[in-house]
């Protein structure tokens, strides 16, 4: 006989009910699993977030992540009750998450192993447009179909929590539905190939080996992030263009000459890197020269290196929208405007420069950087969980408001950074940003010289990955 879908709601709502004076019991009993669920939580999703939980239960996941603001919805009344009593500093509701209806935008929607009892996964996915903005980011975990029958066991042995799914939706189903409401997927994956706790064996295996590509696809656990699409509604924007500059005297003047006027207003700020040609007394002509035409700035570093340039310069900046030119001229000002419009149409929100599509000029890159370029892009693509083809290239978009999260989250990976690039790439794909590549011409240069040591450059940028994989990967 079928039952009505309103029947099948019914049941779960039961049987959550009555599962609820028991959930933290459950909870102890499963707690190598609920402690790594949380910590990959709270990996992507920092302090202070406002922060709303869809099928929230008694509240526990949603209190340790510290919300600036809290919100937990769940369709049983009596999981709602207890989560209020235990937690009074944050809010509860019961709610029908095909019917979600709050005051307020959050920075995170979670999720988590909630999805199998919706009985309409579009509807929900369409009434997150209401509390969402640019920036949420959208948790998602589901259990993985493989391990359906392990878990059919598991519940059957009193091991795991008893269950009733509407739905055993895959990968593929997911991501198609949050594309059908307007959500783009940033990143997917699996964890737990061993959801049980024996002292190193689970670190070695859920940390290190379930990570590994192939071995991946057996976790117990998926997940997806995604974010919302079409959420930028403004047109223009001012922008503020960054140029590092060291002993690149002959190049000042082009770089102001050839720069378009982007968006509604442009500035360009160098930052001069105790250069030994003159450089700074020739920005300073510049500057002084152009300067009824053009918005220019300029500063001296008071580090060393690439990435303290950028900093210093996006520090200075007043632009909504930062960039990255480099003061070789290799990447040519003129392709700024397509960084811009791949931003402003909401493609991405890191727009990434890569030379390594058209052909190049010759002597623009010497094979064994270019050989190392394309080692690396591999290596960042699985790193990150998003294609990335050039992380060399020095030019790099990005809107001003998204830079500042990742200067306030920069102390999770620390200043090892010189030359900037990884400083942003990192940072981008530890908040769940889009990334994007833009393809470029690359020119060789025509004045001065490389300030890249490709061998000892390439060592540090390799001890970087290894670094990287214990902070974003191994996790």
């Amino acid at each position: 006989m079928n039952m009505k879908i309103t029947d099948r709601k019914k049941i779960v709502v039961e049987l959550i009910n009555n599962m609820a004076s028991s959930r933290n019991s459950w909870i102890r009993k499963n707690r190598y699993y609920y402690t790594e669920l949380t910590k990959f939580l709270k990996y992507n999703i920092p302090e202070g977030s406002e922060v709303l939980e869809i099928g929230c239960g008694t509240g526990e996941i949603l209190a340790s992540l510290k919300p600036k603001r809290g919100v937990g919805i769940d369709i049983s009344a009596k999981m709602i009750e207890i989560a209020k009593k235990q937690y009074q500093n944050l809010e509860f509701e019961v709610m029908d998450a095909e019917k979600l209806k709050l005051n307020g935008e959050f920075d995170y929607v979670i999720i988590s192993d909630t999805i199998g009892y919706f009985e309409d996964v579009q509807k929900v996915f369409h009434a997150l447009k209401n509390v969402t903005y640019r920036s949420t980011r959208v948790v998602i975990t589901y259990q993985n179909f493989l391990w359906m029958p392990v878990l059919g066991l598991a519940e059957l042995l009193r091991f795991k929590m008893p269950s009733k799914k509407l739905n055993w939706l895959n990968l593929d189903d997911i991501v198609n539905l949050l594309e059908i409401e307007g959500y783009e997927m940033v990143k997917q994956g699996n964890r737990f190939i061993f959801p049980f706790y024996i002292p190193i064996i689970s670190l070695l295996l859920n940390r290190y080996i379930g990570n590994l590509p192939l071995i991946n696809h057996l976790g117990l656990i998926g997940y997806v992030v995604a974010r919302p699409t079409g959420k930028v509604k403004k047109k223009d924007y001012s922008v503020s263009v960054i140029v590092p500059a060291r002993n690149e005297k002959g190049n000042i003047e082009n770089i102001v000459k050839r720069a378009p006027r982007i968006g509604n207003s442009t500035e360009i700020i160098f930052i001069e890197g105790h250069s030994g040609d003159g450089t700074l007394e020739e920005i300073k002509r510049v500057c002084q020269t152009y300067r009824s035409d053009k918005k220019l700035l300029y500063a001296i570093q008071t580090g060393k290196g690439k990435g303290d340039a950028v900093r210093k310069g996006f520090d200075l900046a007043s632009g909504e929208i930062l960039m990255i030119l480099d003061a070789d001229l290799t990447v040519p000002p003129e392709d700024l405007p397509k960084f811009y419009s791949a931003l402003v149409s909401d493609k991405a929100e890191l727009v990434n420069g890569s030379r390594l599509v058209y052909p190049m000029e010759r002597e623009a890159m010497q094979t064994l950087n270019i050989l190392g370029n394309r080692f690396f892009s591999i290596m960042f693509t699985w790193l990150l969980g998003q294609k990335i083809k050039d992380t060399l290239c020095g030019t790099k978009v990005m809107f001003k408001d998204d830079y500042i999260k990742i200067a306030h989250n920069r102390c999770f990976f620390g200043n090892f950074d010189p030359f900037g690039d990884f400083d942003l790439i990192f940072g981008a794909a530890k908040l769940n940003l889009k990334i994007k590549d833009i393809p470029i011409r690359y020119r060789a240069r025509q004045y001065g010289d490389t300030n890249i040591s490709r061998f000892k450059h390439g060592w540090l940028l390799l001890k970087m990955v290894l670094f990287a994989m214990n902070k974003i990967k191994f996790i």
